[in-house]
């Protein structure tokens, strides 16, 4: 592949990614020289990040540096098309560009998500590998800076207080549209499919973890999938707000180096390049003082999770047993469930969706409290931040696909259990109320559960009703609303 000679433009090698090189070579920046292991493309200052801020193992995530790959894809671009980069070098970077943005380059962004606030480490760190990997497709000498310069090439009309928070953006932008939001819809089907299934199946409800009036087992399912459905709207409505970029407007967002009209320009190639409708953010001042936008979005994700945590919690009671638990569900049997317990089988993917959700609201409070440390123009906890954010927009994404694969794929209704709890539900008396009064059938209820007897027996014992309009009335079936006329609800009250 060869660039435009025209100006003497070098000539671009088609070179697989990699150095074969081994010990050390020296790299340069404004605090001096420093050696860096000479088979990475990066340079002094991500070296220096990883000396001072060998913190944990937390780091940062690939999303960022893909996402930083369109950032300074678009940035190139948009200098090359009017001529403040030859078009030769423009082409050269947007080449390491798309390395970067298919994973080819994982390997040479190590940096850990506790540094500078600004994210600005990681912005130079993408520099940095951008021109050496450049600078070795022209076959010119890496550390060099000639005759791509991390600075005043590929990060030319920008500043880490930008392009970091226009980054993190993409990355969630992404993680959300092409991952999390289908996994919750697949979900979200897949329960609906079984609500429609079991739509006609009564059984008995529960409020108060006690008995109460019956409902179908489709209904039940259908609010599940409705706050799987309202869940997922508001993480959508949310991803608006990510779209209001901060590129363009360099260190404090008056977009000091950064020729007129840049932000909307490189919002405009990344349209382009991500087919999302990205915008530049018409205060600059707002998204680069402030991370409002992604806290909100923080938010929907938390959201999410307690919704999650609700249905996953419901399916581990309701397939509590088999025999001395609640029994109405049959969990697929995907793994052994004890050491020691011949036979058991656990509701382990609800276990996994719980402690995943519990993660989730973990990682939201940081995103709150972070997202409130703003001070002037810089909101400088964006690491943590964005570290967060992607981190529960994964977990929640990978179990709600295993949730729905290994668990309500697989689901089966104990019918006997769930007929056998109606026939004795001392509940259905409630039917009885409107006919009899509250209080007569109170008595009822009580006499059966004092007596053992079946609430029909208690019924007729007390004379307050009829067989004929017992059984006409007490129709669980008619309970649930699904055959509700007004022949059903009336009756005529006996002694």
């Amino acid at each position: 592949m060869t660039g435009d000679t025209h100006g003497g433009a070098p000539t671009i090698l088609d070179l697989p990614v990699g150095i074969h090189a081994t010990g050390t070579r020296r790299e340069t920046d404004s605090m001096g020289a420093i050696d860096v292991p000479a088979e990475k493309y990066w340079g002094a200052q991500t070296q220096r990040s990883l000396i001072h801020f060998d913190i944990g193992d937390d780091r940062m995530p690939t999303a960022v540096y893909h996402a930083y790959g369109y950032v300074k894809k678009a940035a190139a671009l948009v200098n090359g098309a009017a001529g403040r980069l030859p078009a030769w070098k423009s082409e050269l970077i947007v080449r390491v560009c798309d390395e970067i943005i298919a994973g080819d380059l994982d390997e040479h962004f190590p940096l850990y998500v506790w540094q500078t606030g600004s994210g600005t480490q990681s912005n130079m760190n993408v520099n940095e590998v951008i021109s050496n990997r450049a600078i070795q497709l022209v076959s010119g000498q890496l550390g060099s800076k000639e005759p791509v310069h991390p600075n005043d090439d590929v990060n030319l009309g920008q500043s880490s207080n930008d392009t970091f928070p226009t980054a993190m953006n993409i990355a969630a932008v992404l993680a959300l549209r092409h991952h999390l939001l289908p996994a919750i819809r697949q979900l979200r089907d897949a329960v609906d499919e079984r609500a429609h299934r079991w739509a006609d199946v009564v059984k008995i409800g529960r409020t108060h973890l006690q008995d109460a009036v019956p409902l179908t087992v489709g209904q039940e399912w259908s609010g599940w999938a409705a706050q799987l459905a309202t869940a997922s709207a508001r993480v959508e409505a949310a991803i608006g707000e990510l779209l209001r970029l901060a590129a363009g407007g360099t260190a404090v967002g008056t977009g000091l180096n950064a020729p007129p009209n840049f932000g909307t320009d490189v919002a405009a190639q990344l349209v382009q390049l991500t087919g999302e409708p990205f915008t530049s953010a018409p205060n600059k001042f707002e998204v680069q003082g402030g991370l409002d936008g992604i806290v909100a979005a923080g938010a929907t994700l938390r959201g999410l999770a307690v919704a999650l945590m609700k249905i996953a919690n419901d399916i581990r009671w309701l397939a509590s047993g088999p025999r001395a638990g609640l029994g109405e569900l049959r969990l697929p049997a995907n793994e052994p469930g004890s050491s020691i317990m011949p036979g058991k089988v656990n509701p382990t993917q609800c276990e996994a969706m719980v402690m995943v959700c519990i993660q989730v609201l973990a990682d939201d409070t940081a995103i709150g409290f972070a997202g409130s440390q703003g001070n002037f123009e810089l909101n400088a906890m964006r690491p943590v931040i964005i570290n967060n954010f992607l981190h529960s927009a994964r977990i929640l994404t990978d179990a709600s696909t295993k949730l729905r694969t290994f668990c309500i794929d697989g689901i089966e209704l104990n019918t006997n259990q769930i007929a056998t709890d109606v026939d004795r539900s001392l509940m259905l008396v409630t039917a009885l109320s409107p006919v009899i009064g509250y209080d007569k059938a109170s008595a009822i209820a009580h006499r059966a559960d004092d007596n053992g007897s079946t609430l029909r027996e208690a019924a007729l014992d007390s004379g307050y009703i009829s067989a004929e309009d017992f059984d006409r009335i007490v129709d669980p079936q008619t309970m649930t609303g699904r055959r509700r006329t007004s022949a059903n609800i009336g009756g005529n009250a006996c002694g």
